[in-house]
C-alpha cells in the first residue's frame, strides 16, 4: 500500500474542494426559486417552503445509504454517483418548466438533493481526513470556504437569469385569468437554461472524477472494531453534533432561503434589489469563512469561536425581529458572516475521535440536515399565523441558542485521545 506524496494530497484536496462550490451553487439558487415559484404558482409563504422541504428531506433519506456505499465501494464511487444524480435532477427542470407543475419542480429538487446528500456525505469527511487530525477543522473550513464563494455568486447570477423583470402586478391584475396564467408560466420557464448548464457541468466533472485516481480513506478495521450506525451514538460529541447541525441548517435555511421574502417586507425593497443584497450576504459568509479559517482559528480554538459566533447570531436575530428598514438587512448580512464557520466546525467536532464509526457518524450528521426541511416550515407557520414574516426570527434565535450550547459543552468527546488520520491508499 503506497503512501501519498504531498503533491498527491494537494491534488486530491483541490478536486474534492471543487465539489463544495458545486453544491453550494445549487443550494443558493433555492432562495431565487422560492419567490420566483411563489409568484408563478400563487403560493403562500408556507407552501413556498416546500422547496426547502423537498431538498432537505432528501438528505435525511439518502445520508445512510450514501454512507453504506462509501464504506463498501469507496468515496470515489459515492462521489461519481452523487454527481450523476445531481445532474439528472438538474436536467428535470426542463420538463418541469414545460409542464408547469409545481410538484414536478419539487421532484426535480428532491433528486438534485439526493445527489447533494451523497456528495456531502463523501466530501466532508474526505476533506477532513486528507492531512493531520489536529488541523482537520481548519482544513474542512477551508474547503467549505468555496461553498461560501458559491453562496456569494449564485444569488446574483440566478437573479439576472431567473428573476427577470417580467410583468408588473398592475399588468397581471389587468389580465384575464387565462392570460395571467400564461404570463406567469412564461416567467417560470426562465429556470430551464441555468439548470441545463449546471447539469452539463456536473456530467463533465463526473467524467473527470472517473478518470482520476484518488486515495482510499476508508478506515481499516478488524473484526472487533467494525462500526455500526447505532453504536456510533455512543460518542457524546456525535449526538450533540447531530442536534446542533439539525438546528443550524434549519436556521441557515430560514435566513438565506427566505431572505428575499423577508427583505421585501421588513425593508420594503424590490425583489431584484433584495437578490443583490442576498449576494452581499454571500460575500459576508465567504469573508467569514476565510477570515475565521486563516486568521481567527490561529488564536482561538474552533469551539470557542463557534460559541462566540452563535451568540452574535442570537443578538442579530433580535434586531431582525424587532427593527424596521435597512437595519434589518444589515443584521441579516451580519448573521451570514457569523454563520460562516458553523456547518464545517460542527461537522468536524461532531465526528472527532469516532474511529471505525466515522463513515456512519458522517451519515448521521448529514441526515441531520433535515432540519432545513422542518425548521423553515415552522418559520413559515409563524409568519403566516402572525401576518409578519419578521416574527419567524423567533425560530432562528432558538436554533442559534442550541448551536451555542454545542460550542460550550456538546463538542467534548467521550475519548479525549486524538485518533490519527486514517491510512490512505
Amino acid at each position: 500500500m503506497a503512501s501519498l506524496t504531498n503533491k498527491q494530497y494537494r491534488f486530491a484536496f483541490i478536486l474534492i474542494t471543487s465539489l463544495f462550490f458545486l453544491w453550494g451553487f445549487a443550494h443558493n439558487l433555492d432562495p431565487i426559486l422560492i419567490p420566483h415559484l411563489k409568484r408563478s404558482f400563487t403560493l403562500t409563504t408556507t407552501q413556498s417552503t416546500l422547496i426547502d422541504t423537498a431538498v432537505y428531506m432528501a438528505y435525511f433519506i439518502m445520508a445512510i445509504p450514501a454512507g453504506f456505499v462509501m464504506k463498501k465501494y469507496g468515496y470515489k464511487t459515492g462521489i461519481i454517483m452523487g454527481l450523476l444524480t445531481f445532474a439528472v435532477g438538474s436536467f428535470l427542470f426542463i420538463p418541469a418548466a414545460n409542464t408547469q407543475q409545481y410538484t414536478f419542480f419539487l421532484i426535480a429538487l428532491f433528486i438534485i438533493a439526493c445527489g447533494l446528500a451523497t456528495l456531502e456525505t463523501a466530501a466532508n469527511p474526505y476533506a477532513s481526513a486528507l492531512g493531520d487530525a489536529e488541523t482537520a477543522t481548519q482544513r474542512l473550513n477551508l474547503s467549505q470556504s468555496f461553498n461560501g464563494l458559491a453562496t456569494a455568486l449564485a444569488p446574483t447570477i440566478g437573479a439576472m437569469i431567473i428573476l427577470t423583470e417580467g410583468y408588473s402586478d398592475d399588468e397581471l391584475n389587468a389580465m384575464t385569468a387565462t392570460a395571467k396564467k400564461l404570463a406567469l408560466a412564461s416567467e417560470a420557464s426562465t429556470v430551464k437554461m441555468p439548470y441545463f448548464i449546471l447539469g452539463s457541468v456536473l456530467v463533465v466533472v463526473a467524467i473527470a472524477f472517473a478518470f482520476t485516481k484518488l486515495p482510499d480513506i476508508r478506515t481499516k478495521e478488524n473484526s472487533a472494531s467494525k462500526g455500526n450506525i447505532l453504536r456510533a451514538f455512543r460518542h457524546s460529541n456525535l449526538s450533540w453534533g447531530v442536534a446542533a447541525q439539525f438546528f443550524y441548517v434549519g436556521a441557515q435555511t430560514c435566513v438565506l432561503s427566505l431572505f428575499i421574502l423577508y427583505a421585501t417586507e421588513a425593508a420594503g425593497i424590490a425583489e431584484l434589489s433584495a437578490a443583490y443584497y442576498l449576494s452581499a450576504c454571500g460575500f459576508a459568509f465567504l469573508a467569514g469563512r476565510f477570515l475565521s479559517t486563516l486568521v481567527f482559528m490561529r488564536f482561538m480554538k474552533p469551539h470557542h469561536l463557534l460559541t462566540l459566533y452563535s451568540a452574535m447570531c442570537v443578538l442579530l436575530c433580535i434586531v431582525a425581529l424587532i427593527c424596521q428598514g435597512m437595519v434589518t438587512i444589515y443584521a441579516i448580512i451580519g448573521i451570514s458572516f457569523f454563520m460562516s464557520i458553523m456547518f464545517p466546525t460542527i461537522f468536524s467536532l461532531g465526528i472527532a475521535n469516532l474511529g471505525a464509526d466515522r463513515e456512519f457518524g458522517s451519515s448521521l450528521i448529514i441526515m441531520s440536515i433535515v432540519g432545513g426541511a422542518i425548521i423553515p416550515r415552522l418559520f413559515g407557520y409563524v409568519a403566516d399565523a402572525t401576518g409578519n414574516i419578521q416574527y419567524g426570527y423567533i425560530v432562528t434565535l432558538i436554533c442559534f441558542l442550541v448551536v451555542m450550547l454545542f460550542g460550550i459543552k456538546g463538542y467534548k468527546t467521550t475519548n479525549n485521545k486524538i485518533i490519527k488520520s486514517p491510512t490512505v491508499n
